[in-house]
């Protein structure tokens, strides 16, 4: 009698570790993202240097309101600005609405050099 207990609670124990083996786990039904195409990594840069150019445009006028220096001086910065932001502006006519990754380098050099005349 005892042998047969444990020869069914070892079967039942087999049996159990087994089924933990066998049984796999639920597959996901969801797609793997899609990395976004390189007309809109393009738009993406371009939409950077723009937003880049606004802040440094702000910069300018906070430092006018706040008396760093007058505002004859400001127009020449916000004109170099906007220079900056129509160069951008055809290099992104030339490629669907963006910018390359050069293309942004070269764009965000120039505006380096523009923050760096702002100050701050």
């Amino acid at each position: 009698m005892k042998k047969l207990v444990r020869a069914l609670a070892c079967c039942a124990l087999i049996s159990s570790l087994a089924a933990c083996v066998v049984t796999r786990p639920p597959r996901s039904s969801a797609p793997a993202a899609a990395r976004p195409s390189a007309r809109e990594l393009g738009a993406q840069r371009y939409r950077q240097v723009n937003e880049r150019i606004d802040y440094l445009n702000r910069r300018i006028d906070a430092r006018v309101d706040s008396g760093a220096y007058p505002p004859p001086d400001a127009a020449p910065l916000h004109h170099r600005l906007d220079v900056i932001r129509r160069e951008a502006r055809d290099m992104a006519s030339q490629h669907g609405g963006g910018v390359s990754e050069e293309e942004q380098r070269v764009l965000n050099h120039e505006l380096d050099n523009a923050a760096r005349a702002i100050g701050g």
